[in-house]
């Protein structure tokens, strides 16, 4: 899958590959955020355990992801 060069890419959170919401296989929403994945594996991993895969950031990064995810269509 090739990824079309003007759009956002988002790294999957279970196995760290980069995707697009084009080439993304599967997503899902988790605390208002949007997290795409390669493959449905990945998602269902994630889902399983969301807190291992999600990195921990300060409140203050927190915010800054949030205001740009809201700027980006609620993409992470």
């Amino acid at each position: 899958m090739k990824q079309q060069n003007n759009e956002p890419s988002f790294k999957d959170p279970v196995c760290g590959m980069k995707v697009s919401r084009t080439t993304a296989i599967d997503e899902c929403r988790y605390q208002g955020m949007t997290y795409y994945f390669c493959a449905g594996i990945c998602r269902r991993a994630f889902e399983a355990e969301p807190e291992r895969y999600i990195p921990q950031h300060s409140h203050r990064e927190q915010a800054l992801i949030s205001r740009v995810s809201a700027i980006q269509g609620s993409g992470y």
